[in-house]
């Protein structure tokens, strides 16, 4: 239904009853230390990525590495902010459905939630790590990439140059 990246919709004052961001924390982990390993989760297509579907990425990425790594030794954010708003047009069903909608006529939709729209190559995630944790790292960023409705690829660097 959201599949196609059009043209975003996002003057929320403008619009009455958009639901929250389920979205908690944008940035998680040690925020002050400079880690020597960067590894980003990179999208191959362009998308829409559901407020909801960002928020399970980010939860099944920092569980994980809380869970092998500890508080104190990554540095996890999420790059995308989900501007754009979703609506739907919502159907009756049922018995004397016919009398009460009124089909597709002036069919503009409620807002139902907020999506992300990305582009293919956009950074997703950015996770700061030491060099011992790299194989736990790409793990965590995989899970969270299940998470998300496009395919992902993970980028690593090192300072300035490019591990393979």
């Amino acid at each position: 239904m959201y599949r196609k990246v059009e043209r975003p919709y996002t003057r929320r004052e403008y619009m009455g009853g958009v639901p929250g961001s389920k979205v908690v924390h944008y940035d998680m982990g040690n925020l002050q230390e400079d880690f020597p390993v960067n590894l980003t989760l990179v999208a191959k297509e362009p998308c829409q990525i559901r407020h909801t579907a960002l928020e399970a990425a980010r939860v099944a990425a920092n569980r994980f590495l809380l869970k092998v790594m500890g508080r104190n030794d990554f540095h996890l954010k999420l790059r995308v902010y989900p501007h754009h708003v979703l609506r739907e047009n919502k159907q009756a069903t049922g018995a004397g459905a016919d009398r009460v909608s009124s089909g597709m006529r002036r069919a503009f939709g409620k807002a139902v939630g907020t999506a992300a729209q990305v582009e293919a190559g956009q950074k997703l995630f950015t996770l700061g790590i030491p060099l011992q944790f790299l194989n736990d790292a790409k793990v965590a960023l995989k899970r969270a990439g299940h998470k998300l409705p496009t395919p992902t690829w993970i980028v690593v660097e090192s300072g300035r140059e490019l591990i393979k």
